[in-house]
């Protein structure tokens, strides 16, 4: 069986499309980078969905702490507290088991106990929250030079938020928020751990690296071929976020402009 026929076959089995089965014996370095590179694809949907739709809660939550509201920033303050305080793998097990009896009773939770749901609606909150605190940081550090020169030529209310106060506290949160999305990508990787089971052998990378290393009893190939990948994409990641930052820094002189460091988190 030739490498193509392998890409041809496996490419896109972690979505349900080619062979149904995995393979059993006579595993090549192809059906490895294949089937792991394959699971890769749940992985950039669970980071992607994730991160676009914790952006738009973290600008609320940030927005909502800094609020006058005291309900309003004391929800915000402690859906940061908890989502922060606690761990993420935690976080995926006890939402499994929430949703798993939430579903004894009310049948419209029943997609929340896949992966594909339950497990994005948790890295969903988490991401949120670990943002919403960026963004709340970039939100008190906006110079109130830039606030009351608004004030002065008559901006206020919504055409300020979204002309001053919105462009500058993402272009100054815009380093930090950068190492998170690149954690989230990484965490990712958990929900193979958590409770949320992998529908019909279709899962993330880990869960085929983990498969190939159990049948050759060899983690030094799969393993480090799921970390090539995480690097690649990691990659990937900064480039574009770069490309964003330098647009967010367009309008400043070339000394003024953040740069994106990536620094590694050992604990979270």
């Amino acid at each position: 069986m030739s490498c193509f026929e392998i890409i041809t076959d496996y490419g896109l089995r972690s979505i349900g499309l080619g062979e149904r089965l995995l393979p059993k014996t006579d595993f090549t370095i192809c059906h490895q980078l294949t089937l792991i590179g394959s699971g890769m694809l749940w992985n950039i949907y669970f980071g992607t969905v994730a991160l676009a739709s914790g952006f738009v809660l973290a600008t609320l939550l940030a927005l909502g702490k800094a609020a006058n509201h005291f309900y309003l920033r004391k929800a915000s303050e402690w859906f940061i507290f908890v989502f922060r305080g606690s761990p993420l793998f935690i976080q995926f097990f006890f939402a499994y088991f929430l949703f798993l009896s939430l579903k004894q009773n009310f049948t419209f939770f029943s997609p929340l106990t896949s992966a594909w749901a339950g497990a994005l609606f948790v890295l969903f909150c988490n991401t949120a929250a670990y943002s919403g605190e960026i963004f709340y940081g970039a939100l008190r550090a906006i110079p109130k030079n830039d606030i009351e020169a608004a004030d002065a030529y008559g901006i206020t209310g919504w055409a300020r938020f979204r002309r001053i106060i919105w462009p500058t506290m993402l272009r100054l949160a815009w380093p930090a928020y950068t190492n998170e999305a690149i954690f989230l990508f990484h965490a990712t990787t958990l929900v193979f751990f958590s409770g949320f089971p992998a529908w019909q052998q279709r899962g993330d990378a880990l869960y085929y690296a983990n498969y190939f290393a159990d049948k050759t009893f060899n983690p030094f190939i799969p393993y480090p071929i799921l970390a090539g990948y995480f690097i690649i994409l990691t990659l990937i990641l900064i480039g574009l976020f770069g490309v964003a930052n330098r647009k967010l820094n367009n309008h400043l002189p070339k000394e003024q402009h953040s740069k994106i460091k990536f620094k590694i988190k050992l604990i979270r």
